[in-house]
């Protein structure tokens, strides 16, 4: 009995050690291809529209001076809050003053010369009548009844030319009393000063422009934003629509409008053409500030309780390494289809192989992590790959709406908690292919 139990220990010892290398080798060895997966879930899908836009108040005055002088006293400063006809600043009025005294000397002159007119003309009549009377009793020769016609005459142009200079002389009495109060700035509007442009001292020339003194914004609490939305995405707007966005200056809070119009003038910067979006904003705190950048979010359309997909299987397309690893066949390559084509194909529905929209890619977007491309895919079919007993099935599916990271299916043999490939990664042999820089494992993207 004892020769048989020392027999035996070899073969048991032997054994077990087999029974550990092929073990070791067993957790050693590999899967010829790792799929990187992600389930089909249900959930709201939010379409959104983001922009860039600048703050401004929603009434900008510009205040300047039609007059030319020294800035004589400021009574407005920067943030000042302005009510409509205050003072805000005083232009010196030495020059205009004296102007003003000049006019009126003027037009006190021109008044006399009037006057002085107006006595020569009732001479002048008075005589005319006199020599009327002595010509009908025949007493005086005719040119001298004539002489005395013409001197009324002139008389009477006299007083005419005399009236013309006092109503000059008045007009430029008022044009020098205009100049005189147009030295006194006055505010246009009820606001705020959001910009001065002078000092005390300072020339200012109005020569040929009104230069600028002062901005006044006349209402913070009532602001709007200026948005500059890309003309792939401007159809998706409208007016009345709710907007959100945030500035830089209060990251944790974010701002809510509405969407007052979109302006038909476009803007071209760099081939790119742009719309402008305006939003009403509501500004009661007084945290926003004119001229802060606003990143503005567009809800266009929103669903609740819709099958989705991410948008990274729809762009994988396995090679053929991978059926290759795992001894299937490759499927034959997808037939190119127009829009709407071949709609009751059922199984045969494939995908068109255009630009990868933002929201669902499509196949030759790249294959595994690829990211999609700007704009909309040219066609609503798609094709996903589903891990079922772990073999890759191609699906066709009509995808919907999208948030730039899962897609609506609408339409195709997916169900909730189906596993759906995003990136297959195979381990080549050295007889099967050359190994690269990194070693034997080769990743299929």
């Amino acid at each position: 009995m004892r020769r048989i139990v020392l027999a035996a220990v070899p073969v048991i010892v032997l054994a077990g050690a087999g029974v550990g290398v092929w073990r070791w080798r067993a957790a050693g060895h590999k899967p010829p291809v790792e799929f990187d997966t992600a389930a089909v879930d249900r959930g709201r899908i939010v379409s959104r529209v983001t922009a860039t836009g600048t703050l401004s108040a929603l009434v900008t005055v510009q205040v300047g001076t039609q007059v030319s002088g020294t800035v004589q006293k400021l009574f407005a400063d920067f943030n000042s809050p302005v009510k409509k006809g205050q003072l805000i600043a005083k232009i010196d009025p030495r020059l205009f003053e004296a102007a003003l005294e000049q006019a009126r000397a003027n037009h006190q002159a021109a008044a006399g010369n009037l006057a002085k007119a107006e006595a020569q003309e009732r001479d002048a009549g008075r005589q005319f009548e006199r020599q009327k009377n002595l010509l009908d009793r025949k007493l005086i020769a005719q040119a001298d009844f004539d002489t005395s016609e013409a001197n009324l005459e002139v008389a009477r142009a006299q007083t005419a030319s005399a009236r013309g200079a006092l109503a000059q002389a008045k007009a430029s009495l008022s044009q020098a009393q205009v100049n005189l109060n147009m030295t006194s700035i006055v505010s246009p509007t009820d606001g705020t000063v959001i910009s001065r442009s002078v000092d005390v001292g300072q020339t200012v020339a109005a020569s040929l422009s009104a230069p600028t003194l002062f901005v006044i914004a006349k209402d913070l609490r009532e602001m709007q934003v200026d948005t500059s939305v890309a003309e792939s995405d401007v159809g998706k707007l409208s007016p009345g629509m709710a907007a959100s966005f945030t500035v830089d200056a209060f990251p944790g809070d974010r701002f809510r409008g509405k969407v007052r119009q979109i302006r038909n003038a476009p803007q071209t910067l760099q081939n790119v053409v742009t719309y402008d979006a305006v939003i009403d904003v509501d500004n009661p705190d007084l945290k926003l500030r004119p001229g802060m950048t606003a990143n503005v979010t567009f809800v266009a359309a929103e669903k609740d309780d819709v099958l989705r997909v991410p948008n990274a299987a729809t762009r994988f397309k396995p090679a053929p390494e991978i059926f290759a690893a795992l001894g299937l066949p490759a499927p034959p390559a997808p037939e190119r289809r127009a829009r709407g084509a071949g709609a009751a194909g059922g199984p045969t529905l494939t995908t068109t192989h255009g630009p990868a929209g933002p929201g669902a890619g499509g196949p030759s977007g790249g294959r595994g992590r690829g990211g999609g491309g700007r704009g909309e895919a040219a066609t609503d079919h798609r094709t996903v790959w589903v891990l079922r007993a772990g073999r890759p099935e191609m699906v066709p599916i009509r995808v919907g709406l999208s948030d730039g990271s899962t897609t609506e299916v609408v339409e195709g043999d997916l169900h909730e908690g189906d596993v759906l490939i995003v990136d297959a990664s195979t381990t080549e042999t050295p007889a099967a292919a050359p190994k690269g820089p990194g070693g034997g494992v080769r990743r299929l993207f």
